[in-house]
């Protein structure tokens, strides 16, 4: 018996396992409770499901269409219920709670600043509200035994017209809590260089952004967001897998695009269970992750919208585990990609991956160490 036998994660070990998440949209993560409750408390009477379990399966079966644009009409019920200040705090409280609960130790959670204005909250006082909860959930989460810290992203849609005074507003917020920029959305007839304007920016300005692309457009909307745009990361860019040809026996050529993505290191923020539903991969076993982590592309994992697709980081790990039979050392080989390629200071990045990471995956990888003692342990010769 050997450690690399025993690396196989169990279920138990992947929720323990520090994990890092680069691409979670705050409106996609509710607790379909939490939804109930505030809509009850903003008289809001369009959801089609009062009890949590049934609303829960609403929102599941509702995205898993195969269709993006289908998939994004889910979240005007999220939305219509994140207008005022509390229901922002609480929200944002909660999801920090429950990715931390599920192991997450980072997490930049995204969501966009003009889709909660209805009620009559100004911008600021959106991504004010935002931060207080994600502080209050890091506090709630530390007082239960967990540790994570939590950054925000501001997202720009990319079918409307706010794209740079959003990007100021990310700017303004950049040493509060926000550590980037994001533009989301319809890929399809809303290029990211509508918005070169706030890309060059945020260049100027030095700070960072990725853009959601290669999701549902393909290999022309990563070409724009990187050669174009400048994007430090891509928000799926699962199609990079277009420029990828596998021949019969086997041989792997690389195009000039995706020869530049792995060169340059460019992180892919994949989401499997998303991509599956949105139609952008048509199984686990055929989703480019395989591939790409063969490669040693810069890719990493993630969850997208957690209520949308019932899912979590842990299960997107478990599911991966059973299509690929990753090994812990895979999952820390994801997780170290996702930590370097976050949107913190440099030596906080590094502090993390050797303090946090590398340590948890290490205590993880030795237990087998002690199993096995049990195991000889227990089946010791009782001595008459």
């Amino acid at each position: 018996m050997t450690s690399q036998t025993l690396n196989t994660p169990s279920a138990d070990q992947i929720r323990r396992a520090p994990k890092v998440l680069l691409h979670d949209h705050l409106d996609g993560g509710l607790r379909p409770g939490t939804i109930i409750e505030l809509a009850r408390d903003a008289g809001y009477t369009a959801l089609p499901e009062s009890e949590p379990d049934k609303l829960g399966i609403w929102f599941h079966e509702a995205a898993d269409s195969g269709s993006l644009e289908r998939y994004l009409e889910t979240f005007a019920h999220t939305c219509a219920v994140m207008q005022t200040r509390d229901a922002l705090v609480r929200v944002a409280a909660e999801c920090a709670q429950d990715l931390a609960e599920d192991g997450v130790v980072y997490a930049e959670v995204r969501y966009a600043p003009e889709q909660h204005l209805e009620a009559g909250l100004s911008l600021e006082e959106v991504v004010e509200a935002v931060n207080e909860g994600f502080r209050e959930g890091e506090q709630r989460a530390r007082e239960s035994g967990h540790r994570i810290r939590v950054g925000a992203m501001l997202t720009a849609m990319r079918h409307a017209a706010r794209a740079l005074e959003i990007a100021e507003l990310a700017n303004r917020y950049r040493d509060l809590g926000v550590v980037g920029f994001d533009i989301a959305g319809a890929e399809a007839g809303f290029p990211p260089t509508r918005h070169l304007d706030a890309f060059e920016y945020l260049k100027r300005e030095n700070n960072h952004f990725t853009i959601h692309a290669g999701e549902a457009f393909g290999l022309p909307s990563i070409w724009q967001a990187l050669q174009w745009c400048g994007a430090d990361r891509l928000g799926h860019g699962v199609r990079i897998i277009d420029d990828i040809e596998v021949t019969e026996d086997g041989a792997v050529k690389l195009g000039r695009l995706a020869s530049y993505v792995r060169d340059k290191r460019i992180p892919l923020e994949l989401c499997p269970t998303s991509n599956l539903q949105t139609g952008a991969a048509a199984s686990y076993a055929e989703h480019p992750i395989g591939l790409l982590r063969r490669l040693h592309f810069r890719a990493t994992v993630n969850t997208d919208n957690r209520l949308m697709s019932g899912t979590s980081m842990s299960r997107e790990f478990e599911l991966l585990t059973e299509t690929f039979g990753y090994t812990l050392d895979d999952m820390q080989w994801f997780t170290v990609n996702a930590m370097k390629s976050a949107f913190i200071p440099f030596d906080e990045r590094l502090a993390m991956i050797n303090d946090v990471i590398k340590p948890g995956y290490a205590e993880l990888k030795s237990e087998w160490l002690f199993r096995q003692t049990a195991t000889t342990s227990d089946s010791s010769p009782t001595q008459g």
